[in-house]
């Protein structure tokens, strides 16, 4: 196990962490850009069991990836396990962290101080195989024996992937079960320095990869191309995937949320795109800019589309510090015009982490459907959004920001730069 020494951890005292400095910075830079991979995951997994305590669980079973590698730093077949839910980690409040591992894989995750235990997974290939009724006991078996060895008699057990057979094998052998995952969600909305280091890493690899793609728009060139071209720079850059596909062209560009498709790109239009990449140490990297596709100018009509995102996105930035309330950030945000209402972006502001996080703050007539309220607070950090486009027109514009709050405000994260000629400041 991992030799860093922690400070008592009392039950008084749910939100002590390690006694570790902060993460280093370089260069000058007021965000941190490197970090102790130990103390990394010894910071998460410190905040977990807190989260554990405060809300009474004596062990979770996380079927998540993100989860996973959170509480751990494991990461085996990332993509595989987003959709079959079959590798599992037991973390304990208190006892051994056991690994669940797909067969023959477990050397990738045990050399970490963090993995006390593996053992094979008891539900490996069960769906597939049709045999979900015979892997569920032996599943909800083995847990109940770890939890009544190390709980003192605590029953409640969390999943985060509640699959339906397994949460009934462990209530068949006593155990309360719970979903967990808006817990374990909520637990990771304050990131410690260690991982603000990663997220600022994880943007400058994005960003380098949205310079590539900025450098190859041209007339004739696909939007598929465009997108391979930042696909494969986030990799080379250390990045791991990108979530969607969202990079399109002309009037492609409204309504939002059209993804990258084989269309050949025309001089004069728009190009937008969202990086929503998964990039280096797992962490997310989520900021948009739009650009204009010469030879010529941008139109006056593009040009007012693109004034308005940037000042929606910059004027819901300056609303962004410690205490205020995600309910006071809906009322107070850019008004936006009646006639691009209808296409507005679903949220003001998201959380950031290892992918879209916690909050979620939609617009104040949105606001009591998608959010509920709660406090900005150091540590987070939120990517803001803005898309302006209107129903009957052929153009839209994506900008997005992402920042941290700190201690005094808010400070960006996203550095690329915003488009002169868009802005109307190029002579």
């Amino acid at each position: 196990m991992s030799t860093i020494e922690f400070e008592q951890l009392s039950d008084h005292e749910p939100d002590r962490i390690p006694v570790v400095p902060s993460a280093p910075m370089a260069n000058g830079d007021s965000i941190p850009t490197a970090f102790d991979p130990v103390r990394l995951r010894a910071g998460r997994l410190t905040r977990l069991r807190n989260m554990m305590r405060e809300e009474g669980y004596a062990a979770l079973v996380l079927f998540d990836p993100n989860n996973q590698r959170y509480a751990t730093g494991s990461r085996n077949m990332f993509g595989y396990f987003l959709r079959n839910s079959t590798r599992y980690i037991y973390v304990p409040l208190e006892g051994p962290i056991i690994l669940f591992e797909y067969p023959g894989s477990a050397h990738v995750s045990t050399w970490l101080e963090t993995i006390d235990e593996s053992r094979t997974s008891k539900v490996v290939w069960s769906a597939v195989n049709q045999r979900d009724n015979l892997s569920s006991d032996p599943f909800g078996i083995e847990i109940a024996e770890l939890v009544q060895a190390h709980a003192a008699g605590n029953r409640k057990v969390g999943l985060d992937r509640c699959a339906l057979n397994l949460a009934r094998s462990l209530e068949a052998q006593g155990l309360e079960v719970f979903d967990c995952m808006q817990d374990t969600l909520h637990c990771r909305r304050i990131k410690t320095p260690e991982e603000i280091a990663c997220l600022a890493q994880s943007m400058a690899g994005s960003e380098a990869a949205v310079a590539r793609v900025e450098e190859a728009i041209r007339p004739g060139i696909t939007e598929n191309e465009l997108f391979a071209i930042m696909y494969g720079n986030v990799i080379e850059q250390g990045g791991e995937f990108i979530e969607t596909r969202l990079l399109s062209s002309g009037p492609r560009t409204n309504p939002w949320f059209n993804e990258a498709s084989d269309r050949v790109i025309r001089p004069g239009e728009l190009v937008a795109l969202d990086t929503d990449t998964i990039g280096c140490h797992g962490y997310y990297s989520d900021f948009s800019r739009t650009f204009h596709v010469g030879p010529g100018k941008p139109s006056d009509y593009q040009c007012h589309l693109y004034r308005m995102a940037y000042d929606q996105v910059h004027h819901n930035m300056a609303l962004l510090k410690p205490g205020v309330t995600y309910r006071e950030i809906a009322e107070r945000a850019w008004k936006i015009p009646e006639r691009f209402l209808d296409r507005r972006y679903p949220s003001i502001i998201h959380g950031v982490g290892m992918h879209g996080e916690t909050p979620l703050v939609a617009h104040h007539m949105d606001f009591d459907d998608f959010s509920s309220d709660g406090v900005l607070e150091p540590g987070m950090v939120v990517s803001v959004e803005s898309y302006i486009g209107e129903v009957g027109a052929a153009d839209g514009v994506k900008l997005e920001e992402e920042v941290v709050i700190t201690d005094s405000g808010m400070e960006k994260l996203s550095r690329y730069p915003f488009n002169d000629r868009l802005l109307g400041r190029e002579y």
